[in-house]
């Protein structure tokens, strides 16, 4: 029974027999993906078809999507996992993000008059953070899965041996990274096989990752992060101008955090705690938003509501956030409804706050959609949304000879100098300063939302736009949408600075154009549409699964 099927990108809904007693107090009885890569979902059936639970599927599908999605994630990149264990209804963050190798320093993307120097925190070795997704599925495998973890990357490893097309969404990347073919001949050879940007529908192999899958397949953690790809990471790192050491592969440890939450009317929400921003963002979003009334509003209104909002939670990310082993955060206080209605109170129903009217950092002389998320529910209610990136398009675009592992460029997400914007325009204080072993602020938001109404499992790709999609999919649910409307939905967003609001086309009608500018806000209207939301829900009155995904992926589409 397929409960929904979409047209674009990859879904699985796998029947299994289910009856239900009370809503919500049983499994739901069938199993759900949503991924951006329809070999990731099929790895992630193949999986739970051989007895595995979401957290192997999990592993599975990351490891996939490291292959098939290269652009987006890797082995060379970061994550973070939320997880609900059904049996003990528990939620845990588990936190790969990359952290700074020891010999970083706060000025090392300076020049000798403390400017940015241009490209250094974006490309090559030097703009890598210590990479933390291997160490993540090993962790996964062993902590909360069913199977070995040989079992779980036996999908990755093949689709890298046998090949994988080229696509929509990975030809961009190949074109933004192009002259990567000719400063780093590893990623060149594998990526660009006849010395030109490929066609679509070539099949790129990757038999050096297979490799590297393999000796993480068999030796865990210490497959990766020492031995042979650890003495190959450290070597082509430091021979083309990067600073790692075998003791920052070594040392690199996950951690499991606590998600933040909170009740906000009916609904509870789970998210992501620093050093994401995202959570604490959108609850502090809804806050002022639940204040508000919006059903009271005009559509005009309310999305001027939003805006403001937006405005003030990413002030706030700006000022106070970073990572929670390095600064103080003041959670309880950014979550707090009193905090948010203090914000309120300095929203204008009739005209727009400018930004600069705000306190806050502001640029000193200052003037994406590479990341990649999937949903998962099993058939006893465990449920996975993991957001893994490696920052830009192809990270850092250096991959490390002999190891098919290509490079982060996160480092670009610390601040790395008060003021000026990073590669997505966000500013950043102290609080998020580079420091040695420390992990960059993130905008990735793994998030669950429940209610009497049911579950649903949403994130998405986008940079900083991260944080509004998910805002803006989380007020359609709690309104009443289906998994396919809130992937669906047209999109505006206002990230603090640049003042300004982007905007999908059809986000605005010509009237609320029309007010929001009388309003005073400026708008700009995306080149292109923009993220890629994997969503699923569970329904606890109809018993239904839905698995949706973005119709701005790639246009493939699998159903099971």
């Amino acid at each position: 029974m397929i409960h929904r099927k979409t047209t674009f990108v990859s879904i699985l809904c796998l029947t299994l027999l289910w009856s239900v007693a009370v809503p919500g107090a049983v499994p739901p009885g069938h199993a759900a993906i949503a991924s951006a890569h329809p070999l990731a979902t099929r790895a992630g059936q193949q999986i739970l078809e051989q007895g595995g639970n979401a957290f192997d599927a999990a592993v599975a599908i990351s490891a996939a999507l490291a292959v098939v999605e290269p652009q987006s994630s890797g082995l060379g990149g970061g994550g973070f996992f939320l997880l609900h264990i059904a049996d003990s209804g528990r939620e845990v963050f588990i936190d790969a993000r990359e952290v700074a190798p020891a010999a970083a320093t706060a000025d090392m993307y300076l020049d000798k008059n403390g400017d940015p120097l241009r490209g250094a925190s974006t490309s090559g070795p030097l703009a890598a953070g210590i990479p933390g997704q291997p160490a993540g599925l090993a962790y996964l495998a062993q902590h909360y899965g069913r199977l070995p973890l040989k079992t779980s990357l036996a999908p990755a490893i093949r689709y890298a041996e046998e090949g994988v097309a080229v696509n929509k969404r990975m030809l961009s990347g190949l074109r933004f990274r192009r002259k990567a073919f000719d400063r780093w001949p590893a990623f060149g050879k594998v990526f660009y096989p006849d010395g030109e940007t490929p066609a679509l529908g070539t099949m790129i192999r990757q038999k050096d990752l297979a490799n590297t899958l393999r000796r993480l397949a068999t030796g865990g953690f210490a497959g990766f992060y020492k031995g042979e790809t650890g003495r190959l990471l450290v070597a082509g790192a430091r021979a083309s101008g990067g600073i790692w050491s075998a003791e920052d592969l070594a040392g690199y440890t996950v951690v499991e955090r606590e998600p933040v939450s909170a009740k906000v009317g009916n609904m509870r929400v789970v998210s992501s705690p620093p050093p994401s921003s995202g959570g604490i963002a959108l609850i502090n979003m809804l806050n002022i938003l639940d204040g508000a009334d919006l059903a009271s509003l005009d559509s005009a209104t309310k999305k001027h509501m939003t805006i403001e909002a937006m405005r003030r939670a990413f002030r706030d990310r700006a000022e106070y956030l970073g990572d929670p082993d390095y600064v103080a955060v003041p959670v309880e206080r950014l979550l707090s409804p009193l905090y948010a209605a203090g914000q309120r109170v300095s929203i204008r129903s009739d005209r727009a706050t400018p930004s600069d009217a705000l306190p806050g950092i502001w640029p000193a002389g200052a003037k994406g959609d590479q990341t990649t998320h999937f949903s998962i529910i099993d058939s006893e209610g465990n449920r996975v949304a993991a957001t893994l990136s490696v920052n830009f398009f192809f990270g850092s675009g250096f991959m490390v000879p002999g190891t098919g592992v290509i490079l982060n460029n996160e480092m670009d997400d610390f601040s790395i100098k008060p003021g000026a914007p990073n590669g997505f325009e966000l500013l950043g204080a102290e609080a998020n300063a580079i420091e040695p072993g420390k992990r960059p602020l993130s905008s990735m938001m793994p998030t669950f939302l429940e209610s009497d109404r049911g579950i649903a499992i949403l994130g998405t790709p986008g940079g900083s736009r991260i944080i509004t999609m998910v805002l803006l999919a989380t007020m359609a649910w709690s309104e009443g949408a289906d998994a396919e409307a809130m992937v669906s939905l047209k999109r505006f967003h206002h990230q603090f600075y640049p003042d300004q609001v982007l905007y999908e086309e059809g986000a605005f009608s010509d009237e609320e154009i029309h007010a929001l500018e009388q309003r005073g806000h400026r708008l700009k209207k995306a080149r292109r549409a923009y993220g890629n939301m994997n969503v699923v829900t569970w329904d606890f009155r109809t018993g239904e699964v839905e698995a949706a995904t973005d119709p701005r992926g790639i246009s493939e589409g699998r159903v099971y």
